[in-house]
């Protein structure tokens, strides 16, 4: 049995690591709600957007833009894929990271011609040491999500589309559904699906698009891209700050359990010495006796 003096020392590392576990989920709990409440603050833009969209494909059925250009009767090997992949800039955020990562790496596999874009250091490191290609990197985002930085990468996606180097785009990101799940999603971020924008509300019964539909569309649809980026961002920086926050919880609560572990052997150990020494002053008071 370890001594006093090691148990205490040990209860004090562990007092200290409690602390921080616990700061950490107070700073993912603040994190989380200003994240939630920005993206609130954005949907009805991007609500009126979709249903801009959904007017022009009723209205012209067959309108002509490249967003909705399919790729046609290619074979999967055939296709220039472009996964965009979402992960944090560091870890203690339980298994949030490795979720994303096997759902990248199982689409991957699948075959074609890929490019792999990453959000997140860790997301980047893992590709990197596998030896994997990562075409593009983008850095400081996954802290920090903002229309800006969402703008910058449907800019990006638009132009590989739009120039042929990409058949489709992928986004592989963590949607937060309730606070106890959260669940790994895929959505196809370009060619658009005219059924993608089916059962929404006519916004307006009697707009007329000028100059054109085709060139409102060319205008629209850029910024329902960013839009959607922004909520993917948005989702994933809430499913961190939601696992970081389980998993400190967790990690507090551990601390507390090995806290009242270490409290019984403290009080057995100085038990034991307070009997030792009261046996050894019994013992030499029966030696002056004698």
């Amino acid at each position: 049995m370890a001594n006093a003096r090691e148990i205490r020392s040990r209860m004090k590392s562990i007092q200290d690591i409690m602390k921080i576990t616990n700061a950490m989920y107070l700073i993912s709990s603040a994190k989380l709600k200003k994240a939630r409440k920005s993206l609130q603050a954005t949907h009805p833009y991007f609500e009126a957007l979709q249903d801009t969209i959904y007017d022009i494909l009723v209205r012209v059925p067959h309108v002509n833009s490249v967003f909705f250009r399919q790729s046609g009767q290619k074979k999967q090997a055939e296709k220039s894929i472009g996964y965009f992949v979402i992960t944090a800039d560091k870890g203690l955020a339980g298994a949030y990271n490795h979720n994303v990562i096997k759902k990248a790496e199982e689409e991957i596999n699948k075959g074609g011609d890929v490019s792999l874009f990453v959000v997140g250091q860790v997301g980047r490191q893992y590709f990197i040491k596998k030896g994997r290609r990562v075409d593009c990197e983008f850095l400081y985002i996954a802290q920090e999500p903002t229309l800006y930085r969402a703008q910058s990468i449907a800019e990006t996606m638009i132009d590989l589309f739009t120039q042929g180097h990409l058949d489709e785009v992928y986004v592989i990101y963590t949607e937060m559904i309730t606070s106890m799940k959260a669940e790994v999603k895929m959505v196809k971020l370009l060619p658009l699906e005219p059924k993608k924008f089916e059962n929404r509300t006519l916004g307006y019964p009697h707009a007329l698009f000028d100059p054109t539909p085709e060139i409102v569309m060319e205008r629209l649809v850029p910024n329902y891209l960013k839009g959607l980026l922004f909520g993917v961002l948005v989702e994933s920086f809430s499913s961190e700050q939601n696992a970081r926050m389980t998993a400190m919880e967790a990690a507090t609560k551990s601390a507390k359990d090995m806290l009242k572990s270490l409290e019984l052997q403290y009080n057995r150990a100085r038990q034991a010495a307070i009997t030792q020494e009261i046996t050894e002053v019994a013992s030499g008071a029966q030696g002056l006796k004698k």
